[in-house]
């Protein structure tokens, strides 16, 4: 697997599972009904943020992460990413290499820590894969995100001191 800068040219690759990940309501904060030009403004960063893409030996796209500064001015120096794999790669160690690379990018690129602001407490599997790449669960906003079908449950705060 080789993670390298997304360019124009992958959004076409990268669209149906944003689409897809962004419909279900069950990840992200953001309108289930996104549109492409939204979702593509959202997630391809000009730098100094970076978007990438994770592609196997055939150039196919198995997931992407999008890194930049988490706020401006005297909080620029805390970091943050989001991360999405394609559901029919999944288990592969994409979100992994993806969570890595963003570490690296952010410790290379003068940050003094990441914060994600918003991990939904029942996406169990990015909560696991987040602690065992050295993240804590800072607090939990209590019914901060509604979940399709399970109600409200609560929103993570995670963070990594580098």
């Amino acid at each position: 697997m080789l993670i390298r800068e997304a360019t124009a040219a992958d959004w076409p690759a990268i669209w149906p599972f944003f689409r897809a990940i962004v419909a279900a309501g069950e990840t992200y904060s953001y309108p289930r009904d996104l549109d492409e030009p939204a979702g593509r403004a959202m997630w391809m960063l000009e730098p100094p943020s970076r978007t990438v893409v994770a592609v196997d030996g055939d150039g196919t796209v198995l997931g992407s992460a999008k890194m930049n500064a988490n706020h401006l001015g005297g909080a620029a120096h805390i970091a943050s990413a989001s991360f999405m794999v394609d559901p029919a790669h999944s288990g592969r160690g994409v979100g992994r290499a993806l969570g890595e690379y963003a570490l690296d990018w952010a410790r290379a690129t003068g940050f003094r820590a990441m914060q994600f602001n918003a991990v939904v407490e029942t996406n169990t599997r990015a909560v696991a894969l987040w602690k065992s790449l050295g993240f804590e669960i800072m607090t939990t906003l209590p019914e901060g995100f509604l979940h399709p079908t399970k109600g409200y449950v609560g929103l993570h705060i995670m963070y990594q001191r580098f």
